[in-house]
């Protein structure tokens, strides 16, 4: 992946809005928030002020005017630069068109579940899958209630978050069935493990015998 000049997700929020029209950093979150980017991306709003800083000392962003609203502190207007539409265009046909290895926090639980025992795997997963159906009904719903009023362009992210979600439930589902019949191959061995502690010698003991 290209190294960028302001490489965070936030940056890439910022220059979302910033294509719109002209805002100062204040009015830039509340309008990422009320569209719920934060949900689509990871978002550090304490860093927002440096961010729009870092923004502008590249040249993305420039700053238009200066606004004194009532008693409030001075708010500076930022508008979007052309090079900072050339760099959103280019982050986004980077993000949609390359591949990245980014393992989620799931991958990284499984690749060291041997550690609970199979009785507390079954009962994890069993867990994980109610939650995984709630998110689902949850993102099913705020759709439907979306798609009158925005164009599907703007409600893609949400079709695919339900799609990734389903697979994963999908996945999660097979491995139970696998665990709860005991079809999983090795499934004693790594019991055996789980309630001695005691590694065993042959690790063909975890691999299907043929």
């Amino acid at each position: 992946m290209k190294k960028r000049k302001v490489g965070s997700m936030l940056g890439l929020a910022v220059l979302s809005v910033a294509l719109e029209r002209a805002m100062h950093p204040y009015e830039m979150a509340s309008v990422l928030k009320e569209r719920g980017k934060d949900a689509d991306m990871p978002i550090k709003w304490g860093s927002l002020y440096t961010v729009v800083a870092n923004l502008e000392k590249h040249g993305f962003l420039e700053a238009v005017e200066s606004v004194k609203d009532g008693g409030r502190p001075e708010r500076t207007v930022y508008r979007i630069t052309p090079a900072g539409r050339e760099e959103f265009e280019d982050w986004v046909r980077e993000l949609v068109g390359t591949v990245e290895k980014e393992p989620p926090r799931f991958r990284s639980g499984l690749s060291m579940i041997g550690v609970l025992g199979p009785d507390q795997a079954i009962s994890l997963l069993r867990q994980r899958l109610a939650q995984l159906g709630d998110h689902v009904e949850a993102q099913r719903a705020a759709l439907e209630q979306l798609r009158p009023l925005m164009p599907r362009l703007f409600l893609v992210e949400v079709e695919y978050d339900i799609a990734m979600a389903e697979a994963e439930a999908r996945w999660a589902r097979g491995f139970l069935e696998e665990l709860t019949t005991g079809a999983l191959p090795g499934i004693d061995a790594w019991r055996r493990f789980h309630e001695t502690g005691e590694f065993p010698d042959d690790l063909g003991e975890f691999v299907e015998r043929q």
